[in-house]
């Protein structure tokens, strides 16, 4: 017969375990759900990401292709008599604002407008391209006789260079007092090194097909030939600026020795000599030149969307060419 206080004993002993053994179960069932609640909020999190990127990439091409087309559709229906306008600010060149395929552009749509009284050219440019400049001038040439329509040129803070031999052009030049004016000439610039290399001790070693391939390279010597057909060519450059200049201007300028020397004056000193023919501004010519106050910006701008996808284009046929050597073995 067993000792009743053993019994009572085993008793405890029993719930002892059972208690022990409940606590162990409530402690990982407590840890898997903690742990499933953690996983569910991390799902939650990325879903969270994914779709706010999604927004963000459909917000980005949205605004790309509101961009493009706003500004692609973007034309002036036949309108009511106003002063055309088309800027040309900046540097003048092939891959600028200022270049002759956007100003041409724009000049068209501008004159063709049947509410347009004449065409102004807002000119804020240090210069740029010849071969730019010269195929706005002929275009303004080209376009004055289709549409017989006026073209003046306004100028602003400056005019120089390139931008006088578009300015050439026109029927008249309006200037500011202190615009800066002329700079007729042409300049090929660059730098040589040939004597710091020989005191440094570093020899350039240059293989062309082609006695005169590399003249302009800046760490070989120039030679007198080269040199001298190098300015033969500017020469050349700065007579068809020059013709450009008295074909457009005629008796109106009061030619000195220093004209086409590249020198530039103020506007005021550009009235005097012929180079521009009266002080203006942009609402001042509308007004009381062409007899049509409002004026319309015709200006064509690339905007960011447009610069956005051309580096992307630029990028992605960069790394076509790169695959492509790759695959054949080009270097």
């Amino acid at each position: 017969m067993q000792d009743p206080q053993d019994h009572a004993s085993a008793l405890a002993s029993q719930e002892t375990a059972k208690v022990t053994s409940g606590s162990d179960a409530g402690w990982e069932r407590q840890t898997l759900e903690r742990l499933a609640f953690a996983n569910l909020d991390e799902q939650k999190t990325a879903r969270r990401w994914k779709v706010g990127l999604r927004l963000a990439w459909l917000v980005l091409f949205s605004v790309i292709f509101w961009q493009l087309f706003s500004y692609r559709s973007t034309t002036i229906n036949p309108s009511l008599p106003h002063t055309a306008m088309v800027s040309i600010v900046g540097e003048i060149g092939s891959e600028t604002e200022a270049s002759a395929e956007n100003v041409m552009s724009s000049m068209r749509l501008a004159l063709e407008d049947s509410g347009s009284q004449a065409l102004v050219l807002l000119i804020n440019s240090p210069g740029g391209s010849p071969v730019q400049a010269g195929l706005i001038n002929d275009e303004i040439v080209r376009l004055r006789a289709l549409h017989n329509k006026p073209i003046y040129a306004v100028v602003e803070e400056s005019c120089a260079s390139a931008a006088y031999y578009i300015a050439a052009a026109a029927d008249q030049i309006f200037v500011d007092k202190a615009s800066i004016v002329g700079s007729i000439g042409v300049l090929m610039d660059g730098f040589g090194f040939t004597e710091l290399m020989n005191k440094l001790g570093v020899e350039r070693r240059l293989m062309t097909a082609g006695a005169n391939k590399g003249f302009l390279d800046p760490f070989s010597p120039q030679t007198e030939p080269q040199r001298k057909h190098a300015q033969a060519m500017l020469d050349q450059i700065h007579k068809q600026f020059i013709e450009a200049v008295k074909k457009g201007r005629g008796d109106r300028l009061k030619e000195t020795p220093e004209m086409f020397s590249g020198l530039f004056w103020s506007g005021q000193q550009a009235v005097d000599l012929g180079l521009a023919d009266s002080l203006g501004s942009l609402d001042g010519v509308a007004r009381d030149v062409v007899k049509a106050p409002d004026v319309i910006d015709y200006t064509q701008r690339e905007n960011v969307a447009e610069r956005l996808v051309k580096r992307f284009g630029a990028a992605v046929g960069e790394g076509s060419v790169r695959a492509l050597r790759s695959s054949t073995g080009l270097r």
